[in-house]
C-alpha cells in the first residue's frame, strides 16, 4: 500500500515538473519569437533558441551613473546592458524597441529622456540621459518590446539643491514693519533652491541667516539695538525671532551667507508703548479726526535750466554743490501745516487766518506712495520725511510725531492691501475685494451675438447699451451662422479674438514704437481722426471684464492677450513718467538718444526744452515746448536728467492723455483704481496677461534647423530638445532672451516670431552657444554628450542673456 502511494506521489511530482517545464518552454518560445526577429540579421530558428540566442529582458542589467542621494538640476544618466538568454552580449540594432519612461510619482510630470547606443565593440549598451528640476520621488520604467528590463520599474529620490537667496522669500512680506520696542516679532522665511523647491535646512544653514540694521537718517550701522534668534520651523520654514531694543526708524537687510534674500530689504518703525497705543487709537477711529501738526518745506528747485556746469568739474565738486544746495533749501522758512490721514488718503492742509482750510497735497494710501526717512530739520529739530507717490513732485515735511504718523499710514496701507505685500497675497486680496464689490450683482447669463468677420463692430453694437451690471454677468457668446452651444469654448474664443483685434497695431488703436512685431503696444498718439475715443473705453471694459472673470476662478479665467508698454501700465496705476521707461518701451530711441545724452557731454549740442513734430513727408509741423519758454532754454549737463524726464512725460504720457483717460474710464467701471493701485507695473502685467507660458511643443514645432552634419541633426538636436524640455519657465525665458533679445513671446507664440526662431549648426565643437538676436538665430556647436550640451547651454543662458555684442 505504501509502495502504491509513493508511486502515485512520484508520478504527480513528475507531472507537475513536466507541466512547469512545458509552461516555461512555451513562455520562452513566445519571448523568442517576439524578440528574436528584432535583432538585425537574426533567424527565427529552434537552433538559436536551444543555444539561448535570443534577447531576454529579465537578463538585462542597469547601471547608474550617480551615487545617492542626488540633487535636482544635474544631468543624470544610466546604462542599460542588453544580453541574450545565454548571457552573451546582445548587439543592438536600429529597430530595437527599448523604451524609458521617467515620471514624478506624486505630480503629473514626465521627464524627457535621450537614448544613445554607445559605440563600443559589443554595442550592447544604451545610455539614457535626463535632468529633473522638481524634487521628489521618480519612477523609472525600462522596457524592451513591452516587457520590463531587470527589476524595472526603479524608484529614485532627488533632493532639493542648496538654498538660493534669490529664490528664498520672507512669507507675508511688508516693505515696512511696525513693531513695539521690546516685543518679539517672528519672520517666517521659506528657503528655496534655484528651481523653487523647498530647500532643506540644517544647523549649519540656520547659522547662515543674518539680519543687519541701520538707523534711517543716521550714518552707520545700528549696533546693539536688535536681538535675533533663528530656528527651524515646520513645512520647510525658518523662523527668525526679532526683538528691537530702541525706538526709531531702521533699514533692515536679511541675508543668507552674505547675500540678500529676494525680498529681504525692508523698513522697520519701532514704537514705544505710548506711541503704539496712539497708533492703535488712530486706526480704530478709521481716520476720523486723525491729524498731525508739522511743517512743509519749500520744494527743492528743479535743475537750473539756465545754469551751465563746466565739463571739467569733478564729481566731488558736484556732490558738494548738491549737498550745499539741499541744506540751503532746508534753511528756508517752512509752512506750518496739518497732516490728515484716513484709510484712503494722506492730505496736507494749510489754514488761512487759522480758520479757512486749503488743501495743498493729497497722496493715496497705496504701495506706490513711498516714505523716505530723513534726519531732523535744522530749524525746529523735528524728524523729517519725504513723501513721493511717483505722480506728483515729492514733498519734504517734518513732524514731532513723525513715527506715529508714518506708522498710522503704514497700518492703513496693510489693511488696504490685505496684510501682505507679496504678489500672491495681493492677488488673493484683489480677487476677494472685487468679489465683494460685485457680490450683489446678478451673475445670470447674457447673450452676445457677434459676427466673426466683423468682430469689433458687432461686439460694439451688441454691448453699446450694456450697464455695469450687464458687464458683470456671465457672457454667452453666439457666433452668427454657427451652431454651437456656449459651454465655455465660444466665450474663451471671443475674449481671445477681441483682444487680438483691439490690440492689433494694424487697426491703429494701439501702436508700437518700433516696426518689430515683438514690440510692446502703446495707445496710438497718431490715431486716425475717424477712430473714436469710445473704442478705448470699450478696450478698458474688455480688460476689466477679463480681470473680473479671472476672479471667479475655475474655467472662467481670462487673460489679456497683449503685451503693453511699461509706461502705459504705469499710467493705469497712476505713476509719473521717467526716462527709464524708454529702455523697455522704445529701445531704439533709448539707444540712439537717451543713452547718448546720459553718457556724453551735451554742452555743445543744440538741444532745447522743446520737441519738434514732423509729418510723414519730413516737414516740420509744430514745436511743443516741454516747459514755458522751453524753445529758448538750452539743455546742459546740469539739467539733462530733468530734460529727459520731461521728454518721457511728453512722448509717453501727454501725447496719449485722452486715450488713456478713456481707457481708464472703461476699466474703472468694473475695477476700482484703488484696487489696481496695490500693484506695481510689473505685477499688473502678470495679473492681466499671465506669466507668458512658453510651450516646448510650440517651440519645437516652429523652430527651423539649418545646416549641420548627421551627428548634429540626429544626436545634438535630440539632446537639445531633451535639455530644453527639462527647463523651467524661467530658464526658457532666459533662452528666449539670449536668442531673440526678449524674454517674452508675441501673442501668437513662436509662429509669430519674425524672422522665425532658427537653430544653426555651428562649425565649432564643444564651445559655448552664440546667438544673433537681430535674426532670432541660435548658433549651436556640436557636443560629445548630453551632459556637455546641458552644461554649455545652461552656462550660456545664465551668463550671456543680458547685453548685446557683435560676433
Amino acid at each position: 500500500m505504501l509502495y502504491i502511494i509513493g508511486s502515485v506521489t512520484g508520478l504527480m511530482c513528475v507531472l507537475l515538473i513536466t507541466i512547469k517545464f512545458l509552461f516555461e518552454l512555451s513562455s520562452r518560445v513566445l519571448t523568442f519569437w517576439h524578440h528574436e526577429g528584432r535583432e538585425r540579421g537574426a533567424e527565427r530558428t529552434i537552433y538559436n533558441y536551444v543555444r539561448g540566442k535570443y534577447l531576454e529582458p529579465r537578463s538585462c542589467q542597469v547601471s547608474w551613473d550617480w551615487n545617492e542621494p542626488c540633487e535636482v538640476g544635474q544631468p543624470m544618466g544610466f546604462r542599460v546592458h542588453l544580453f541574450y538568454r545565454n548571457g552573451h552580449p546582445f548587439p543592438i540594432s536600429g529597430t530595437m524597441s527599448l523604451r524609458v519612461h521617467i515620471s514624478h510619482t506624486e505630480l503629473s510630470l514626465e521627464v524627457p529622456v535621450t537614448l544613445e547606443v554607445l559605440q563600443d565593440p559589443l554595442r550592447n549598451v544604451v545610455k539614457a540621459a535626463f535632468t529633473v528640476r522638481k524634487s521628489g520621488r521618480y519612477q523609472i520604467t525600462i522596457s524592451v518590446g513591452g516587457l520590463n528590463v531587470g527589476h524595472s520599474p526603479y524608484y529614485k529620490v532627488f533632493h532639493p539643491g542648496v538654498v538660493d537667496p534669490a529664490k528664498t522669500q520672507i512669507m507675508g512680506h511688508f516693505s515696512t514693519l511696525v513693531l513695539t520696542c521690546g516685543e518679539q516679532h517672528t519672520l517666517h522665511i521659506a528657503p528655496r533652491d534655484q528651481y523653487g523647491n523647498p530647500a532643506n535646512d540644517n544647523v549649519r544653514e540656520l547659522e547662515s541667516y543674518t539680519l543687519s540694521l541701520s538707523e534711517l537718517g543716521v550714518l552707520g550701522m545700528a549696533e546693539g539695538c536688535c536681538q535675533t534668534t533663528v530656528c527651524s520651523g515646520k513645512q520647510n520654514r525658518v523662523l527668525l525671532h526679532l526683538t528691537l531694543l530702541q525706538t526709531g526708524c531702521f533699514q533692515a537687510t536679511l541675508r543668507y551667507q552674505g547675500h540678500p534674500v529676494s525680498n529681504g530689504n525692508f523698513n522697520i518703525i519701532v514704537l514705544s508703548d505710548e506711541e503704539k497705543a496712539a497708533v492703535d487709537n488712530n486706526v480704530s477711529r478709521s481716520g476720523v479726526g486723525v491729524f498731525f501738526e508739522g511743517y512743509l518745506y519749500p520744494p527743492s528747485s528743479p535743475p537750473n535750466v539756465f545754469g551751465q556746469l563746466s565739463p571739467s568739474s569733478s564729481q566731488k565738486e558736484d556732490q558738494t554743490i548738491s549737498c550745499n544746495g539741499s541744506a540751503l533749501e532746508r534753511m528756508k522758512k517752512p509752512k506750518k501745516v496739518y497732516f490728515y490721514i484716513s484709510p484712503k488718503q494722506l492730505s496736507v492742509k494749510e489754514f488761512y487766518l487759522r480758520i479757512i482750510p486749503w488743501r495743498l497735497f493729497t497722496f493715496r494710501v497705496c504701495p506706490g506712495t513711498k516714505f523716505l526717512y530723513l534726519p531732523p530739520d535744522p530749524l525746529h529739530g523735528l524728524l523729517s520725511l519725504q513723501v513721493d507717490d511717483g505722480l506728483q513732485p515729492p514733498i519734504e515735511v517734518s513732524c514731532k510725531d513723525r513715527n506715529v504718523m508714518a506708522a498710522t499710514f503704514t497700518r492703513f496701507l496693510h489693511l488696504n492691501i490685505g496684510g501682505s505685500e507679496t504678489f500672491h497675497d495681493k492677488v488673493a486680496f484683489f480677487q476677494k475685494e472685487l468679489k465683494n464689490i460685485h457680490c450683489k450683482k446678478n451673475r445670470s447669463k447674457i447673450t452676445l451675438r457677434v459676427n466673426r468677420h466683423s468682430l469689433l463692430e458687432s461686439s460694439l453694437r451688441t454691448t453699446r447699451n450694456f450697464s455695469v451690471s450687464d458687464w458683470s454677468k456671465n457672457f454667452e457668446v453666439v457666433f452668427q451662422d454657427e451652431e454651437a452651444l456656449d459651454w465655455g469654448g465660444p466665450r474663451r474664443e471671443w475674449f481671445q479674438l477681441i483682444c487680438k483685434v483691439l490690440f492689433d497695431t494694424n487697426n491703429k488703436l494701439f501702436t508700437r514704437f518700433s516696426d518689430n512685431t515683438q514690440g510692446l503696444v502703446h495707445p496710438n498718439p497718431s490715431r486716425p481722426p475717424g477712430l473714436r475715443l469710445k473704442l478705448y473705453e470699450f478696450a478698458g471694459r474688455v480688460v476689466g471684464k477679463c480681470l473680473f472673470e479671472s476672479c471667479q476662478g475655475g474655467g472662467y479665467e481670462q487673460l489679456v492677450r497683449a503685451r503693453f508698454t511699461r509706461s502705459f501700465l504705469a499710467q493705469i496705476i497712476g505713476l509719473r513718467m521717467h526716462y527709464k521707461y524708454f529702455e523697455t518701451d522704445d529701445p531704439d530711441f533709448f539707444q540712439s538718444k537717451v543713452l547718448y545724452l546720459l553718457t556724453h557731454d551735451v554742452t555743445d549740442t543744440d538741444l532745447v526744452f522743446a520737441e519738434e513734430k514732423y509729418s510723414r513727408g519730413g516737414q516740420l509741423e509744430k514745436v511743443v515746448e516741454l516747459i514755458p519758454g522751453g524753445s529758448h532754454i538750452s539743455v546742459n549737463n546740469d539739467n539733462k536728467i530733468y530734460y529727459l524726464n520731461l521728454l518721457a512725460q511728453h512722448r509717453l504720457c501727454n501725447q496719449v492723455r485722452e486715450e488713456v483717460e478713456h481707457f481708464l474710464k472703461g476699466l474703472n467701471e468694473l475695477i476700482p483704481d484703488n484696487l489696481l493701485g496695490i500693484f506695481d507695473e510689473n505685477e499688473l502685467e502678470l495679473l492681466m496677461c499671465g506669466t507668458g507660458h512658453i510651450a516646448v511643443q510650440d517651440f519645437q514645432a516652429h523652430a527651423v534647423v539649418i545646416g549641420g552634419t548627421w551627428h548634429f541633426r540626429e544626436k545634438v538636436m535630440s539632446w537639445f530638445w531633451a535639455v530644453v524640455s527639462s527647463f523651467t519657465q524661467e530658464e526658457l525665458a532666459r533662452l528666449l532672451q539670449f536668442t531673440t533679445g526678449s524674454s517674452q513671446l508675441p501673442p501668437g507664440g513662436f509662429a509669430a516670431l519674425c524672422p522665425s526662431f532658427q537653430i544653426i549648426g555651428s562649425p565649432t565643437h564643444g564651445t559655448l552657444p552664440t546667438a544673433h538676436t537681430c535674426f532670432n538665430q541660435l548658433c549651436l556647436p556640436t557636443y560629445d554628450s548630453y551632459e556637455e550640451m546641458h552644461h554649455m547651454l545652461k552656462l550660456a543662458i545664465s551668463e550671456g542673456c543680458e547685453g548685446f555684442g557683435m560676433v
